[in-house]
């Protein structure tokens, strides 16, 4: 209980901490003012510290050079897709426990649908204004099937670490799973998010190595 309790806190000071600057130094790419606080909320001070090593840099009032290497700029990519699943997967936890929905008798099924659902629809809209704003001359229709090419493999691997990680809180590590209303839900929904990330990183890798997605 105290672990999860001081790992909540720890990644809502890094989400504000995180936010607070990017409300001063606003990014170049708008979306990334969401994304950057998001990621903070699951990496905690890892976010904070790479947020000031690598997304300072993108800030519009940022003269440095941007200097960043291939493995910086795919963590960017990442980041992005992380945090529209992490958007979609926080906003469906209350949505399953307060409807009480089950899925084949199990509420960790009725997460795992809902979740996903709104992960991907999350994730597809942060992809469609990451590209949108950039490629405004090909038209919206044309932006969000990009968005939708370019976030699906990467949200898939994504929900894949983090699912995996649920069963195995779900069936493994307790005798009773935690409920939405205790911190230790929360806390073990953060290093879902970790796995997650880990799980989508090198998806990412490759979708911008074959020209499906950009760097961040």
């Amino acid at each position: 209980m105290v672990v999860s309790i001081i790992a909540l806190a720890a990644g809502l000071l890094s989400s504000a901490v995180i936010a607070f600057d990017v409300y001063k130094h606003p990014q170049m790419m708008w979306i990334m003012n969401i994304v950057w606080p998001i990621n903070g909320w699951f990496l905690g001070p890892v976010a904070v510290y790479l947020y000031w090593k690598w997304g300072k840099l993108k800030a519009k009032d940022s003269e440095a050079e941007d200097n960043r290497g291939k493995p910086a700029k795919v963590f960017g990519s990442t980041s992005h897709c992380a945090s529209g699943c992490t958007a979609g997967d926080v906003l469906g936890v209350p949505i399953v426990f307060m409807t009480s929905f089950t899925l084949f008798g199990m509420a960790l099924f009725a997460h795992y649908f809902v979740e996903f659902i709104l992960a991907y629809i999350f994730g597809v809209v942060f992809q469609f204004f990451a590209i949108y704003p950039m490629n405004k001359e090909d038209g919206i229709l044309t932006s969000l099937k990009n968005a939708i090419k370019a976030d699906t493999l990467a949200l898939i691997s994504f929900q894949i670490g983090m699912f995996g990680w649920m069963a195995i809180v779900h069936f493994i590590l307790f005798s009773q799973p935690p409920k939405p209303n205790e911190p230790s839900y929360w806390f073990m929904m953060q290093i879902a998010m970790i796995i997650g990330f880990l799980t989508s990183y090198p998806v990412n890798w490759w979708l911008v190595r074959k020209g499906i997605k950009e760097e961040m």
